[in-house]
């Protein structure tokens, strides 16, 4: 993998579960609260063997430039050296958000 071609490692919550997936771009998103995720990079397996999770993701993601997550939803981000199997698993014990503060007020 050249230098300048990173791939990271994303795991957030969505809806009671952990999604675990791999893009070559994460960014500070200018919508504030928020982390951009783009050019999800899917493994090209054998279609023989079928994984349910990897394949909801493909359906998910496969067509998005790029995604918002928020902030707290965000577990990990990885800079990984190779792309891995993106899985969705169950979110077991308790995942807290992390704490933010918001931005004071501008009064005019």
């Amino acid at each position: 993998m050249a230098s300048d071609e990173r791939m990271y490692r994303v795991q957030f919550v969505n809806q009671d579960q952990v999604y675990e997936v791999y893009a070559r771009h994460v960014y500070q998103s200018e919508m504030w609260g928020f982390i951009e995720v783009g050019e999800f990079v899917f493994g090209t397996r054998s279609e023989l063997l079928v994984d349910p999770g990897e394949e909801k993701l493909k359906k998910q993601f496969g067509d998005v430039k790029r995604s918002f997550i928020p902030m707290q939803a965000i577990i990990r981000i990885d800079e990984v050296k190779q792309e891995g199997v993106p899985k969705i698993s169950e979110a077991k014990g308790t995942i807290t958000a992390f704490p933010l503060s918001v931005p004071p007020r501008r009064d005019k």
